[in-house]
């Protein structure tokens, strides 16, 4: 029987009950629990089989809700609040004592956004805690865009899935810390550099650490297929290289045709960057049960969106 289910007042059931529910958000599915319950945050880490020392992204109903969360909030911090929420930007603030370490893993910083997805929005809004929702899938693996994606991993492992379609944005939030006031990049995501340094000004990339990273997706391997998956800025050459293998091949534009290709996904022929990352996740999903030798995935253009999609498609690759 399918877990998937468009019932608000299920969910927020299940919810106060400690369970676990898949949710949806304009970036990616999240498996949602509640942030003061212990059972519900061990069964996030356990469920997914993420490693403790990564933190979750808590969400919430309003920016009036931060303070409920954080100690204290900077200035630029607040500007990037003004501009782009509820939307694709999570901060990386000062959290008041209430929140519980297993969050945070022990940091005294916590991850926090607010979701720009109605129906999700709408079940903060039924709830008197928020969510804490890393993405709805196991720990490194390829993101779930759609309702379905999550059943597929899912389906003995949690009671419901709120469906609220295909994920608009495609890729995960853009993940912003503080350092000395001044905002640094911990995770490229689905809102471009570009239009955070429109309000804030140049910023810093530091989106890569191993060890106790300040936030979630600066782990070298991670969005990863199970089909072994190299990056290329040379297709041709790439494909002539594995022509002896089963090959699958992720485009931005359609432009080349080769017998030696077995399976092919185009993100987007008008080359256009928010519907490439949009068809990220699904078109990784698809190439992945072809039964494939290989994966070869061609590099976007690196700016705007194309530096987060390439970003995923690096860790995808190690």
């Amino acid at each position: 029987m399918s877990i998937i289910s468009k019932d608000i007042s299920k969910a927020v059931a299940l919810l106060n009950s400690e369970e676990l529910v898949a949710i949806p958000t304009e970036t990616v599915y999240g498996l949602a629990g509640n942030i003061y319950s212990e059972k519900a945050i061990k069964s996030i880490f356990e469920t997914k089989q993420r490693p403790l020392f990564n933190p979750l992204i808590v969400h919430i109903p309003s920016v009036e809700y931060l303070s409920k969360i954080v100690e204290y909030i900077p200035e630029k911090a607040k500007l990037l609040a003004e501009a782009f929420w509820p939307g694709p930007i999570t901060l990386v603030l000062k959290k008041k004592n209430s929140i519980p370490d297993i969050i945070t893993a022990d940091k005294d910083t916590v991850a926090v956004r607010i979701p720009n997805h109605s129906l999700t929005l709408e079940l903060l809004n039924n709830l008197s805690f928020p969510l804490a929702a890393p993405s709805a899938n196991p720990f490194s693996s390829i993101s779930p865009t759609t309702a379905q994606h999550v059943e597929n991993y899912f389906k003995d492992n949690i009671k419901m899935v709120l469906d609220g379609g295909a994920c608009k944005s495609g890729i995960e939030s853009t993940i912003i810390g503080f350092e000395n006031e001044e905002p640094v990049i911990y995770r490229l995501g689905s809102t471009p550099i570009e239009a955070i340094e429109d309000v804030v000004g140049k910023i810093e990339i530091k989106n890569k650490k191993e060890i106790s990273p300040e936030a979630p997706g600066m782990l070298e391997r991670h969005y990863a297929p199970k089909t072994k998956t190299i990056l290329t800025s040379n297709l041709s050459k790439s494909i002539e290289e594995y022509s002896n293998k089963r090959i699958g091949i992720l485009v931005f534009n359609d432009v080349l045709n080769d017998d030696a290709i077995e399976f092919k996904v185009v993100l987007s022929e008008s080359k256009n960057l928010e519907e490439a990352a949009f068809k990220l996740y699904d078109a990784l999903h698809q190439l992945d049960k072809q039964d494939l030798d290989i994966i070869i995935a061609e590099k976007l253009p690196d700016y705007g969106l194309g530096k987060s999609i390439n970003d995923r498609l690096k860790r995808a690759t190690k």
